[in-house]
């Protein structure tokens, strides 16, 4: 396990809670920001993925990580995520993160167009970067289901070479072991961070020397992903990665995952209004919840109610 990473452990990619009009509800997603720093995390992954953040415009965004910070939600736990295809506003996202005070932020490649070359993500990259400043730190986030633009060793390796320092890891979102165990042997002897988007791949990139994990699952597992990343090294630890499995898989045989983690933040708070989601995103049927509850309480987790 690599010691001392900046956003080392466990780092929830945090859920976006939602009026019936569909805007972000900034109270509720403080509150749940607070609970998870209090139930096992140790930041917090805003505004990625699993925060719909790319159903959210450039201008909410903005208004999104200002109003937590306002709320009293430490600008140094966060990790938002500021990348998107347009590079102006990628700078503008970036740059707003730095100036609030986050320590680092979490950059999805250009997106959408498809198979850009090395050169090409390597200028927006440096564009990114030149234009922000060194204030903050950058994470790259390989997410290539989605994005459909993995990051190869050799881009990564060009990168921190312009970038030494500046450039500090890698959130690997592919779901590949073999593929984070290549950031890992490659990079992190060199203090390049790569965390685990995967919750099933916590342990095991720890034992290789990784920096934790930033994972959807962890708004509902983080207490048990905690112990985890304690006892990386020992056979509680193990014991508790297949706990940690099991959550994951639960929620990732739902029909998508988004839905799945709200229905489980309903039923959790008691608040039906964590059913609220953007479209194209739906809200699970009855039938659909009832798979995921019985599969996710077969697991054994039990959740700290939220204050």
């Amino acid at each position: 396990m690599m010691k001392d990473a900046l956003f080392g452990g466990v780092n929830a990619a945090v859920l976006t809670p939602m009026r019936a009009d569909l805007s972000v509800d900034l109270d509720r997603m403080a509150s749940h920001c607070r609970w998870l720093l209090a139930n096992g995390c140790n930041n917090l992954g805003v505004l990625g993925t699993t925060g719909e953040a790319n159903s959210i415009g450039i201008g909410e965004r903005l208004d999104t990580l200002a109003g937590l910070v306002a709320r009293g939600i430490p600008a140094a736990k966060m990790m938002p995520g500021t990348g998107v295809a347009a590079l102006t506003d990628s700078v503008l996202l970036t740059r707003q993160a730095a100036e609030l005070g986050c320590r680092g932020a979490l950059l999805l490649p250009p997106f959408y167009y498809k198979n850009p070359t090395e050169d090409g993500l390597f200028a927006y990259f440096s564009e990114v970067i030149d234009r922000v400043g060194s204030d903050i730190k950058y994470y790259l986030y390989n997410f290539p289901q989605q994005s459909a633009v993995p990051f190869s060793v050799d881009l990564i390796g060009r990168l921190l070479k312009a970038f030494p320092g500046t450039l500090k890891g890698v959130k690997d979102s592919s779901g590949n072991y073999d593929n984070g165990r290549a950031y890992v042997e490659n990079f992190a002897r060199d203090g390049f961070e790569v965390y685990a988007g995967d919750d099933t791949l916590l342990r095991p990139l720890l034992l290789l020397g990784s920096a934790g994990c930033i994972t959807a699952a962890a708004n509902v597992n983080s207490p048990i992903a905690a112990q985890v990343y304690a006892n990386w090294n020992n056979d509680a630890g193990a014991r508790m990665h297949e706990t940690l499995s099991a959550t994951r898989k639960a929620i990732v045989a739902a029909p998508a995952p988004i839905p799945a983690l709200k229905a489980l933040m309903a039923r959790h708070t008691g608040d039906a209004a964590w059913h609220c989601m953007r479209p194209p995103h739906l809200k699970l049927t009855g039938e659909q919840q009832a798979k995921l509850f019985a599969a996710f309480d077969a697991c054994g987790v039990e959740l700290a109610q939220a204050a």
